[in-house]
């Protein structure tokens, strides 16, 4: 198993997550973690092959290690999406086999595609050929009534014959009938076992494990076992719970000892946002949680939520203060 930069960052990755994950809960994140690797939002090929490209698929410089994560479940899209994307200069490019949403099954890609792992070979299979940098699947433990025992093991061997290195899994089967989106994140029950013999039986591949991960001293506990650990909601939610000591598992020391910190480093990004005509609610929506438990977090999430559609810069610092006073 090859140890590059992105594997390496692979030990911690934060979801890509739909509506959440965008460039600016990117650079929010990074600041953080100079070392875990970060994914995009779901993109779809067809998206990609047709619609507006640098609106898509631009990201910040300072972004990486980061991921791009496609959609779809045409061989030829994906190749020609993946083609198009290489120009942008991701360290990594996954296909989402993971995803419940409605939106996603409509389009017969995400979850659904564990029905179809020959499809999902020659996607992937296309895919490492368009790519100049690794291609990397995420995917369930299996869907509806298949026995994830028998799918998931069978799942791997079909990726690592068809040219994939690493996969993530997400350790939940996903209900794709009866239960919503939301649902299908916390309904069906976690198999951290399952996951956790995978290890042992495909020692070759970079494996992460995914799914109700909710603070680092459980991803330390996955990483006695797996490669990685990838955490969605619970990074999101609790951003400095989970990333703002996250570069200590790689023995470098963290970037900001304090999240006011991190909120004054986000300062002058914010800024420029606003005077290109952004609005403040577009970034600060992701920074919602960063004071997560502490004194003043709820002053900070109420200023934010209530002021930050129409306000500017004064809203922000406004929110910061009811922070830093309490600190005081």
């Amino acid at each position: 198993m090859l140890n590059t930069p992105v594997t390496d960052a692979a030990t911690l990755s934060v979801a890509p997550m739909m509506d959440w994950t965008d460039r600016h809960c990117r650079v929010f994140h990074r600041l953080m973690t100079r070392r875990a690797l970060l994914y995009t939002e779901m993109v779809t090929a067809p998206a990609i092959i047709h619609g507006d490209r640098p609106r898509l698929l631009d990201y910040d410089a300072a972004d990486h290690p980061v991921a791009l994560q496609l959609g779809g479940s045409d061989p030829a899209e994906l190749e020609a999406a993946t083609r198009i994307a290489a120009d942008w200069g991701y360290d990594e490019i996954n296909l989402n086999v993971g995803c419940p949403s409605d939106r996603v099954q409509s389009g017969c890609f995400g979850a659904v595609l564990m029905k179809t792992p020959d499809l999902v070979a020659e996607c992937v299979g296309r895919m490492i050929a368009a790519s100049p940098v690794e291609v990397t699947v995420k995917c369930r433990i299996g869907v509806d009534d298949q026995v994830p025992e028998q799918v998931l093991p069978d799942f791997l061997d079909r990726m690592r014959a068809a040219g994939i290195r690493r996969v993530t899994i997400h350790a939940r089967k996903a209900w794709l009938q009866g239960l919503s989106p939301r649902e299908n994140r916390d309904i069906p029950p976690l198999d951290y076992p399952l996951v956790h013999r995978m290890k042992q039986d495909f020692p070759d591949l970079h494996l992460s494990i995914n799914g109700g991960i909710a603070d680092m001293d459980a991803v330390r506990d996955h990483l006695q076992v797996m490669d990685g650990v990838m955490i969605g909601r619970a990074a999101y939610h609790q951003p400095w719970d989970i990333l703002g000591g996250a570069d200590r598992l790689w023995g470098d020391r963290p970037p900001f000892e304090a999240p006011d910190q991190v909120a004054q480093a986000m300062r002058p990004y914010i800024l420029s946002h606003l005077a290109a005509g952004g609005r403040l609610h577009q970034i600060t929506r992701h920074m919602l949680g960063l004071f997560h438990g502490m004194p003043g977090a709820r002053g900070w999430k109420r200023t934010l939520s209530e002021g930050a559609s129409k306000g500017g810069i004064e809203v922000y610092d406004a929110a910061l203060c009811q922070v830093t006073q309490l600190a005081a």
